[in-house]
């Protein structure tokens, strides 16, 4: 009899998510934070220097604190400084408005001084009154700005020194930031653009206690001087060593274009699931909305910031709930295969897939832990999104789609019709033959992957010795991020062309024979200058001034320092490292030493295998690129993980091994049971990965293209390298105990005569 009540329930549930969703997602996609790559704005890392070379944590936090009084001054809204190691802050301003004007606020010192002509300080920034500059206008309506000073006496006391020296001598230098050694009045005077600020003739003493700064400001330079003397100067000298900035026309590009590779990614997954497992595919469709929405939910609460690589890893998180769905749908038919009733099959199914499930997120969890702990910036935005995404798909692809699918199971509806479940008639056997899931047949049955083993160890070893030689001649496209240098990306309102392109950079003083032209209509022009030579901050405000004017838009702009570009490479040798030990422990834990040792021996091959992939293609290696690699190395051993747990299922089944034979009957076996969930996987994370590739933004189609790639070499490493270093292992293990008799033993021992 069918519980119509179950269905009912099921339905409500629907409702009541639908609804939810339907009324809160507005509003939580208006709180959640834009990254500076989606919304514009720029990134700087500065290294903190003193005269002494001491730094401590008073002084990086007095420095925080007074980069933060000039950041408020700016009217950015929720602006990031963190302090990183023992002498640098690292500042992210997204959607700041003019970002030369932010970018000279926090660099400068703000050291004011009074001086005379011969440069002896007469004044400084301890005279004025804290707060007490404002931006003002003079007798004749120019922009200038009022200081309020803490001594009317001390300033007549200046102002008498200095008309007694008379003219032309009679003067009171205004500096900002004066540097002894470098800085002279009688040597700034003759220049066009003089460094100091202003220079007013003194013909009589002044006794009061606000004076004038006037100069050839503009308002908004008369504004911003006025808020950097409120901000106070700044304890420490700042190095820039690292910048990256996004013109407001790339970051709403570059959103809109990723959203909509996002939207067609998983709209492609949905009529994937539902047209290969049917009704379970689409309670599937139903979690992986929960699961989108319950993401920006918790991204929300934690307040984090969404970057254009975030949004990269919630679309490859959908891949991940998917297998987690997979998983639980082959074991479910599996069951049904072998004569179980539903009820029996859902059980049996559910519960022995939850381990696999448990298994194959931890090894992801690790990589992506590692690529938060040791990535900067986007990646490491990246890598949060991902921890979020892992943990939230394993609560709603195994429980929510469990007790949705329960509903109907329960409801005794499709008792009789397990087609709404991918499973024909024919193939269900009878109970009472006592078949096991071990020995049912599969459409792959022909496949014998242990006996040309050594053909596909060849295969890839004749890959990696070719991927070697390449990388060694053809060495790796290093981006400035590891190599160093400045790197320069403009939006064009119309097609450019590489020789117009180079003109224009000429015209601003950069040499750079390193450019590509890119883009749907040929409007992305990018030109990198590696080495020593990175770009000031003046060089920087002229060029996008420059830029802003010729092509519409505000250019990219990212600098990275010689030591820097070292410490991202060494960061992430170190970040793959860490992370494969991390696997091999926990393998090691689960399984056993001879898995883990073949798991991540195959997981070193994938990312090999992009490396060398990238050397011929001579696409760009940046850090969205190890980020990449990370992602691949948990995609590589997830899929390992759900081979390894079915060999070790079956071993269990099988108790003693009198064989090499049946070793390797093990091991086939296994592959063949996995290679469907295999397969349906890497098709729905893929289908997930083009959608980015064709349709996403350009900034991440050197990331989207890397997990391409991996994701192939992940499976194949899975189903043809990873079992059959196992058995090889295994079956030598086996025989030194004994237990395992090898064919040629065995036909040799019965050859022998009889007594």
């Amino acid at each position: 009899m069918v519980k119509r009540s179950r269905i009912v329930a099921f339905f409500l549930i629907v409702l009541v998510l639908g609804g939810m969703i339907g009324a809160t997602t507005t509003n939580i996609l208006g709180n959640i934070k834009l990254g500076l790559d989606l919304q514009g704005g720029f990134e700087v890392l500065y290294e903190v220097k003193t005269e002494d070379g001491k730094i401590d944590d008073a002084t990086l936090a007095s420095t925080s604190e007074a980069l933060n009084k000039r950041i408020n001054a700016l009217g950015v809204s929720e602006p990031s400084i963190q302090v990183e190691g023992e002498n640098r802050i690292r500042i992210q301003l997204a959607g700041v408005h003019d970002q030369n004007q932010a970018r000279e606020m926090l660099s400068t010192e703000a050291n004011l001084s009074f001086r005379d002509v011969d440069d002896q300080l007469m004044m400084d920034g301890r005279d004025l009154v804290e707060g007490g500059a404002q931006q003002t206008f003079d007798e004749n309506g120019q922009p200038s700005v009022s200081l309020k000073l803490k001594s009317a006496d001390k300033f007549r006391q200046v102002t008498e020194q200095i008309v007694e020296k008379g003219s032309p001598n009679n003067l009171l230098v205004i500096w900002l930031d004066f540097e002894e050694g470098e800085h002279t009045f009688r040597g700034e005077a003759v220049k066009e653009e003089p460094a100091y600020l202003s220079a007013p003739r003194v013909s009589q003493v002044f006794n009061q206690d606000t004076v004038s700064i006037t100069g050839n400001f503009t308002i908004e330079e008369a504004s911003t001087l006025a808020n950097l003397l409120n901000a106070g100067a700044l304890p420490v000298e700042l190095e820039e060593v690292y910048s990256t900035s996004v013109g407001a026309q790339f970051g709403a590009d570059a959103l809109d274009k990723t959203v909509m590779a996002g939207i067609i990614g998983v709209i492609a997954i949905f009529i994937f699931m539902i047209a290969f497992y049917r009704f379970p595919g689409f309670i599937a469709m139903i979690t992986l909305s929960v699961y989108i929405y319950l993401i920006l939910v918790v991204f929300d609460w934690m307040n984090a910031v969404l970057t254009l690589p975030g949004i990269a890893a919630v679309i490859l998180g959908v891949g991940m709930a998917v297998d987690a769905n997979i998983i639980t749908f082959e074991r479910i038919k599996e069951e049904l295969k072998v004569g179980r009733n539903l009820k029996a099959a859902f059980k049996t199914g559910t519960s022995g897939s939850l381990s696999t499930i448990f298994d194959a997120n931890i090894t992801t969890l690790l990589a992506a832990t590692v690529l938060f702990l040791y990535g900067t910036s986007s990646v490491k935005g990246f890598a949060t999104m991902l921890i979020v995404s892992i943990l939230v798909s394993f609560v709603t692809a195994v429980y929510g789609s469990r007790l949705l699918l329960s509903l109907w199971v329960n409801s005794n509806l499709f008792n009789k019709k397990p087609s709404w479940l991918g499973v024909k008639q024919s193939d269900i056997k009878d109970i009472a033959e006592n078949y096991d899931t071990i020995d049912l047949p599969t459409k792959f049955d022909k496949w014998d992957f242990v006996k040309h083993r050594k053909k596909f160890f060849a295969f890839s070893g004749i890959l990696l010795a070719a991927g070697i030689l390449c990388v060694l001649i053809f060495r790796l496209n290093l981006g400035i991020d590891f190599s160093s240098g400045t790197r320069i990306e403009v939006l064009s309102e119309h097609s450019l062309t590489k020789m117009e392109f180079q003109e224009q950079l000429e015209s601003v003083g950069i040499k750079t024979d390193d450019i590509v032209i890119s883009g749907d209509t040929q409007n992305i022009g990018v030109a990198r200058i590696k080495g020593e030579d990175v770009l000031n901050q003046d060089e920087i405000a002229d060029l996008k001034t420059n830029f802003n004017e010729k092509y519409g838009s505000e250019p990219n702009v990212s600098t990275v320092s010689p030591t820097v570009g070292k410490e991202l490479a060494k960061n992430a040798a170190l970040a793959v490292l860490i992370a494969s030990i991390g696997i091999i422990i926990y393998v090691t834990i689960r399984f056993e030493m001879r898995m883990a040792i073949p798991a991540v021996l195959a997981l070193i091959h994938d990312a090999f295998f992009i490396i060398a992939i990238f050397s011929i293609t001579r696409f760009e290696v940046d850090l969205t690129f190890i980020a990449a690699v990370l992602t691949i190395v948990g995609y590589s051993i997830n899929d390992t993980i759900v081979t390894f747990d079915r060999i070790r299922e079956n071993m269990k089944k099988k108790r003693r091994i009198k064989s090499a034979d049946e070793l390797a009957n093990i091991v086939n076996v296994s592959l063949r049971q996995t290679l469907g969930r295999s397969l349906n996987t890497i098709i729905s994370t893929v289908l997930a990965v083009i959608a980015l590739l064709i349709f996403g933004s350009e900034s991440i189609t050197n990331f989207s293209f890397a997990l391409l790639i991996g994701l192939i070499a992940g499976t194949y490493s899975s189903l043809f390298l990873a079992a059959q270093l196992w058995y090889v292992w295994k079956a030598k293990e086996l025989k030194s105990k004994g237990t395992l008799i090898t064919y040629k033993e065995k036909k040799k021992k019965t050859d022998e005569p009889q007594v």
